[in-house]
């Protein structure tokens, strides 16, 4: 892909790799990158809908999304194709890489959903991560990866969650 669409816009490939393999892989409209932060608009990019019981995600979708160079999280702002706000799910991740007109981000399991109305607030996949094996593979990241939740956690529940994204 290149790095501008036909219309100008700068686009990015988001490159989701989860376990050394690459999970998915997504174009989305480059929005901001200040040198730590990258900010990007995608539509839905999974096929069809997914339905978490608190949550569905669905083709017409938009998902703006936020990665950080210096944190170990990335939150995306979920919101249906008429515009209202779902929520925000965030994943737990190293920090990102963007090498050109690609943003290579490491999935580590751990995820973090905080609905529209900033009460519904739930840790996710706790159990994959600790199945993971990373707390022996790699100690220093299982504590990164385990602080970085609290600290997503905190901020939704303090209601200081949407002042990263502004």
């Amino acid at each position: 892909m290149s790095a501008n669409s036909a219309e100008g816009t700068p686009q990015l490939d988001v490159v989701l790799v989860k376990a050394g393999r690459t999970k998915i892989r997504y174009a989305g409209e480059l929005l901001s990158d200040d040198g730590t932060r990258i900010a990007l608009r995608a539509p839905w990019a999974g096929g069809g809908v997914r339905d978490f019981g608190f949550v569905r995600f669905e083709p017409g979708d938009v998902f703006t999304e936020y990665y950080w160079r210096d944190r170990w999280y990335a939150i995306k702002e979920v919101r249906s194709a008429t515009g209202a706000l779902k929520g925000w799910y965030c994943d737990v991740t190293r920090p990102a890489r963007r090498s050109g007109a690609e943003l290579v981000v490491e999935d580590l399991d751990l995820d973090l959903w905080c609905g529209a109305d900033g009460l519904d607030v739930r840790r996710l996949d706790e159990d994959e991560f600790a199945e993971s094996g990373l707390a022996e593979s790699d100690p220093d990241a299982a504590r990164a990866a385990s602080a970085a939740l609290d600290e997503l956690e905190s901020l939704a529940r303090g209601g200081d969650f949407t002042a990263l994204l502004a």
